[in-house]
């Protein structure tokens, strides 16, 4: 009987950041995409885009700032319209799936992705924001139906498919941040670099268009789906959305002003560009490594509770030695992040049906993700109003605590 959980929660966890949305779906009984090679392709091409939006603004984030005449809330609002986005998306993408379907919702959202990127670039600073918080809008609605895309289509294969669109995720960004600063230099100035991601866009809109293809209509998704319970009432539950919270909060901090933080120390922008890909593509190995081996045990608490704190480490480096270490600073950031898995993965093994799954994925992202929104900007203003980095980088510390100590709540061996 344990195997056979362990099992089950391990399918649940393969495409946890839709399970929320492919439970509505099922309900409208809508026929999936035909599971061909080619829509592997743009899966994978259309999870590349889920982080450049992020990550190249974040490479260039001082440059465009003095270009601009931008504030320091106005950078911090800047990085916060992510996660704020993507909170809101797990309302709002499953209604989209059910009234346009699969193929279309998707495609949707890469054009608006691709629109996005374009109008940032226009004009001053409102643009930018505006233009971003369409981007990123985009980028919130394939969040969620890109993996409801893997679950249903390559039922038999969900691991293996999972695997390329998180590694093209991580990629994605890694890219982005690696790629933006020499393209600024090549393409005279930040526009042009941020622009560049929009062709990137609409390749996987044009891959896309041509991969999603739905089954014949007799091929409908099985039965009503079970009904889903109110877990707002359960403590575990809240522990796992705080959990949830925290690790993206800390995660798009990182992404948003990592870099500013080392160039304002004196490093190159295009190295500073380069320790940003680190952190991201660090995420490859660790995404497919290690989930199947710590889900597969008992009680998770240890190795969550253990990657936060290397987290920790890397963090009170940049609070006590910014300059000796850089790249160790940056080694240990990213192997800490790699605790992004696994918190999908408790949201499988802490609940003993698809259903509860499925509540319990909904209520994580929905407010978690609003919960981290908070992070970028706050970290941004006290960096602001203090003129350095040290009050913000304690907030970390804090942070990180609390995820700590909730990380080892939600890993114990219990059910919401």
């Amino acid at each position: 009987m344990g195997t056979e959980r362990v099992t089950s929660a391990r399918a649940d966890t393969e495409a946890l950041v839709g399970i929320g949305a492919a439970e509505a779906v099922q309900r409208a009984r809508h026929t999936a995409l035909l599971g061909t090679p080619l829509l592997v392709v743009g899966v994978a091409l259309a999870a590349m885009n889920l982080r450049p939006a992020v990550t190249s603004m974040a490479a260039v984030l001082g440059e465009v700032r003095a270009d601009l005449g931008a504030s320091a809330l106005w950078a911090s609002m800047l990085t916060a319209v992510p996660t704020l986005c993507f909170g809101l998306a797990a309302l709002a993408a499953p209604a989209l799936g059910r009234r346009f379907g699969m193929a279309r919702a998707v495609g949707l959202s890469l054009a608006v992705l691709t629109v996005g990127l374009l109008l940032r670039v226009l004009d001053g600073p409102w643009v930018v924001l505006g233009g971003t918080l369409v981007a990123t809008a985009g980028i919130a609605i394939g969040n969620v139906l890109i993996p409801v895309v893997v679950k249903e289509s390559f039922p038999g294969q969900v691991g293996r498919v999972t695997g390329i669109y998180t590694a093209s995720l991580a990629a994605g960004g890694g890219l982005a941040a690696a790629l933006t600063p020499p393209l600024e230099q090549l393409l005279g100035g930040w526009r042009g670099a941020v622009a560049a991601w929009a062709a990137l866009a609409l390749a996987a809109l044009v891959l896309w268009g041509r991969a999603a293809r739905h089954e014949p209509a007799g091929a409908t998704v099985g039965g009503a789906a079970p009904a889903r319970r109110n877990l707002m009432r359960s403590p575990l539950a809240w522990a796992v959305t705080g959990f949830f919270g925290l690790q993206a909060l800390f995660a798009y901090v990182t992404m948003g002003w990592l870099a500013e933080l080392f160039v304002s120390g004196g490093i190159a922008r295009t190295e500073a560009g380069l320790m940003l890909a680190v952190i991201n593509l660090i995420g490859i190995p660790i995404s497919l490594i290690l989930p199947p081996i710590v889900l597969a045990r008992r009680s998770q608490s240890g190795w969550i509770s253990g990657l936060a704190s290397v987290s920790m480490i890397g963090v009170f480096g940049l609070i006590l030695a910014p300059n000796a270490a850089p790249w160790a600073w940056t080694l240990l950031l990213g192997i800490g992040m790699g605790v992004f898995p696994l918190g999908l993965g408790v949201i499988a093994l802490r609940t003993r049906n698809a259903a509860d799954t499925a509540s319990l994925s909904a209520m994580a992202q929905s407010i978690g993700y609003l919960l981290s929104s908070v992070g970028p900007l706050l970290f941004g203003v006290l960096h602001g109003a203090t003129g350095g980095w040290a009050v913000s980088l304690w907030m970390l510390v804090v942070v990180l605590a609390f995820e700590i100590v909730l990380g080892w709540v939600v890993g114990r061996p219990r059910y919401v």
